[in-house]
């Protein structure tokens, strides 16, 4: 058993630790939203949950600010306050609401949690500028943080990007035969796409923290094993979720034939469920006819499995790194319950 295993008995200490994450950098994400152009900065705050279209304020649901409290966790790993890591933790919680809004018009996903999208509300094009500000802000939060920081964020900005691409064109490839979308090319896609903002936040709260580079690159790589496994983990629940949890329908991911990593494997299987399932996602056949056939063909056995794996080597990662005692031990139970979810 992992200390990921150990931590995720005690969701409510994780679910406390990002509530004081949250509490901490949410000033300075307003304070920067705020100094956008009031068109763009709207837009932003509509994103975040703050207002309703027109600016009214609101309490809508937002996400749970991981990225934000990876960033602050890193500075506290690093034995500095959680403030050193506001900069950073406000910078990637803005690369996140760009990468969003940009993701939901490729997509066309007409609801943001439980909202419409701002596309929807807004229009595609005042959506698009809403995201390309965002990105603008991000950049100049961490200007102040010297070259490296920026350098860093700029590494995760262009894998996030690839991984969108890679995303995007395995839309476009055939269900079967040689040039169907293999696991491995998920995995990297899944690394570039997820795992690259959630490696940036930790590493720029440890490098703003004054953590010396060899912690800095360990607590990067943790971050990366950590998206991948969360990304496998939504993954799972897109097929197998609860409704109240994903905020999704039933089956919801096979409904728009996605290529997701339970698919995936079950379609590099032996088992003869493969080739049916092919043949079912070819014709746009039945979603709950298709998750059987996953699973008698090991596919959500083999994603839970890639899964741990990416816990394992996150956590190896953690061990390489020094860390103060009291933040690893909270930044792992943030980690436990976050790729542990309802499963």
């Amino acid at each position: 058993m992992t200390a990921l295993d150990s931590a995720v008995r005690d969701p409510a200490s994780a679910t406390e630790v990002l509530d004081r994450c949250r509490e901490l950098v949410g000033p300075a994400l307003r304070e920067a939203v705020e100094r956008m152009h009031p068109w763009t900065g709207e837009m932003a705050a509509y994103s975040f949950g703050w207002c309703e279209v027109g600016g009214v304020p609101a309490v809508a649901p937002g996400g749970k600010g991981l990225r934000q409290a990876l960033a602050v966790l890193g500075a506290e790993s690093a034995g500095a306050p959680g403030e050193s890591g506001v900069p950073a933790a406000v910078a990637v919680e803005l690369v996140h609401a760009f990468s969003l809004l940009h993701d939901d018009i490729m997509d066309g996903d007409t609801t943001r949690r439980r909202r419409p999208a701002v596309w929807k509300a807004y229009g595609t094009g005042p959506a698009v500028l809403a995201g390309d500000a965002l990105f603008a802000l991000a950049v100049t939060t961490l200007a102040g943080a010297g070259p490296d920081a920026v350098r860093l964020l700029s590494v995760a900005l262009g894998d996030l990007v690839r991984g969108q691409a890679d995303d995007l064109l395995f839309a476009a490839r055939p269900w079967s035969g040689p040039e169907r979308v293999r696991p491995a090319e998920y995995r990297a896609m899944a690394e570039h796409k997820t795992g690259s903002l959630l490696g940036a936040a930790l590493a720029l709260g440890a490098l703003l923290g004054g953590a010396p580079p060899a912690t800095v690159s360990a607590l990067d790589r943790a971050g990366r094993h950590l998206g991948v496994a969360f990304q496998v983990v939504d993954d799972v629940l897109g097929i197998w979720g609860e409704p109240a949890v994903t905020g999704k329908p039933v089956l919801a991911d096979l409904r728009e034939r996605k290529k997701t990593l339970p698919v995936l494997c079950a379609l590099d299987s032996p088992d003869p469920a493969a080739r049916r399932l092919a043949a079912l996602m070819e014709s746009a056949g039945d979603p709950a006819e298709a998750a059987e056939l996953i699973a008698a063909a090991g596919g959500r056995t083999a994603a839970l499995a890639e899964a741990r794996r990416h816990i394992d080597a996150g956590e190896a990662a953690l061990t390489d790194a020094s860390l103060d005692a009291g933040a690893a031990a909270e930044l792992r139970s943030v980690a436990g319950f976050l790729v542990r979810r309802k499963l």
